[in-house]
């Protein structure tokens, strides 16, 4: 923390970085954030020469701290990396490492997972980073456990991200861990992105969002579902809410979503278990029929096995993390 009480959050910048990838942890953890009342992050922007930088785009930024804020910060974030074949300074990456070691929290986003991977940081770790560099990152970082198949991953004191939107997902997920549930969801209404939920500890990796539904019967039949999730639902209600054969929906669903209705069901009332559990002093029977499952042996039996956790220890787990953002 800084003198002020402060969660303090350094992002590292550097000549021609992508003025998006800079904005998209500045905007999730700036002014948006601050508008809901929470404590707010001391947030800066470093690099390691002071003045102007020169980015992608057709205009510059001017950075006002160098790396010795790493030295204080609680938080470190490198919103993405210049080149996958360029080899950030030995002056980055002692900074990195003296974080680190000091115990600040170190977030690669996109190709920032390079940076932290050149440091040694995520030796005998499970990372992501985009697909379009997995191959490249693996070959170069053996001793990485890369996951291509992920939005991101968090190991509790290092999180790793795939490409852009995903950052966003990381960056969320971070308010999420620091704030709670309720107001990473009311921040991601404010940034018209999606919450994410899917734990709040570090072993648990965040799966990625389906695509968007293009098909308009679909898409009725899934917001029908999902405003009556805790009812008793089936493959035959939903093809008849989209005035579709139970065929034809079936295969139309799986086209526009990827999954299967019973897998797709399954997610949407494990997610509401977990915002139940988190946010809820419900019982945990109450917590299963409001969230559609058959019995509460249900819920405990599928909870476990997807989240290697009981409902229960989940809830204790969660409510006894203390928020580091203030």
């Amino acid at each position: 923390m800084t003198s002020t009480g402060e969660h303090r959050i350094a992002i590292v910048a550097f000549d021609g970085i992508s003025p998006f990838h800079l904005a998209v942890p500045c905007t999730v953890f700036g002014d948006d954030l601050a508008r809901l009342d929470v404590p707010r992050y001391d947030l800066v922007v470093c690099a390691e020469k002071l003045g102007t930088i020169p980015t992608q785009s057709v205009f510059s930024i001017e950075v006002c701290h160098d790396l010795s804020v790493l030295d204080t910060a609680d938080t470190v974030i490198i919103p993405t990396w210049c080149d996958s074949d360029i080899r950030p300074s030995d002056a980055l990456l002692d900074a990195l490492r003296g974080a680190h070691a000091r115990g600040a929290r170190m977030v690669g986003l996109c190709l920032g997972a390079f940076v932290l991977a050149e440091a040694g940081l995520l030796d005998g770790r499970t990372a992501s980073t985009h697909w379009v560099w997995a191959d490249e990152f693996a070959r170069k970082y053996p001793r990485v456990s890369l996951d291509v198949d992920v939005l991101y991953v968090d190991e509790g004191d290092i999180l790793t991200s795939a490409g852009t939107a995903a950052a966003i997902d990381c960056c969320i997920h971070l308010v999420r861990c620091d704030h709670g549930a309720e107001v990473a969801n009311r921040l991601a209404r404010r940034l018209v992105t999606a919450p994410h939920r899917s734990g709040g500890q570090a072993q648990y990796i965040e799966q990625p969002l389906p695509k968007p539904i293009d098909n308009d019967r679909i898409a009725r039949a899934i917001v029908w579902a999902s405003e009556n999730i805790s009812t008793s639902i089936s493959l035959d209600t939903m093809a008849e809410h989209a005035a579709m054969s139970r065929r034809n929906f079936s295969r139309q669903f799986r086209k526009a979503t990827g999954t299967t209705v019973s897998h797709w069901l399954l997610a949407q009332r494990l997610t509401l278990a977990q915002r139940l559990l988190e946010t809820s002093d419900q019982t945990i029977d109450n917590i299963a029929c409001d969230s559609g499952f058959t019995s509460t042996v249900s819920l405990r039996q599928h909870f476990s096995n997807t989240f290697s956790i009981s409902p229960s220890a989940y809830r204790k787990q969660f409510k006894n993390q203390e928020p580091t953002g203030c």
